[in-house]
């Protein structure tokens, strides 16, 4: 297949990849945005898909956020493969970051005290690896869910009004251009077909 591999990457160098890109975070970031300006669906798709899956991101089901942004992005009448492009919100370079907000915002909410504090850093690592994640609800999880509902949205809000406005400049530029070209080349076909006719002798 065309643009294939012809050797597959195991999971240890995709994650390598995933981790520290080969291209660096900037790059990668204007590559994802020239994906979602150039999907062709409406502004209110594209723009909601991204704020799906820039929604996705802020909650802590890691390994289900492609998921949940399809669902968002279905229910929003959404462009599911700019919910896939918008869940790169939450990369290694921002994860870390988002962790700690949602962290801190859900653990105000609720009130909780230094009981949470406590448990996450030192038992985290033991009981993710014995798959015990109720044990893991009350300290983390749930303080990160209730942080991460509002932070979620006021950054898809503001995604969405950001990418719907761009997407809609970049579409109109697009068809004024194709129009445009279009119109250089009727002219200069009907020019050719003038030009080109013969000259009958007298």
């Amino acid at each position: 297949m065309i643009f294939k591999r012809r050797n597959r990457e195991n999971w240890r160098g995709r994650f390598r990849v995933w981790l520290m890109p080969r291209r660096n975070y900037l790059r990668s970031f204007r590559y994802y945005w020239k994906r979602v300006l150039r999907l062709k669906a409406t502004p209110h798709a594209i723009a909601a898909g991204v704020a799906a899956g820039a929604f996705a991101s802020f909650t802590p089901f890691m390994g289900f956020h492609f998921l949940l942004a399809f669902v968002l992005a279905w229910l929003l009448a959404g462009n599911m493969l700019a919910a896939a492009l918008g869940t790169a919100i939450g990369n290694p370079l921002t994860f870390p970051a988002i962790w700690a907000a949602t962290l801190g915002t859900g653990t105000a909410i609720l009130g909780l005290g230094e009981e949470t504090a406590e448990v996450a850093p030192a038992k985290l690592g033991s009981l993710w690896q014995h798959g015990e994640i109720m044990a893991l609800w009350d300290p983390l999880l749930k303080p990160m869910v209730v942080g991460g509902v509002p932070l979620g949205l006021a950054v898809a809000v503001v995604l969405y009004i950001l990418t719907r406005f761009t997407v809609a400049a970049f579409q109109n530029r697009r068809t004024h251009r194709l129009a445009a070209s279009q119109s250089q080349r009727r002219q200069a076909a009907s020019g050719q077909s003038v030009t080109g006719k013969p000259e009958l002798n007298a």
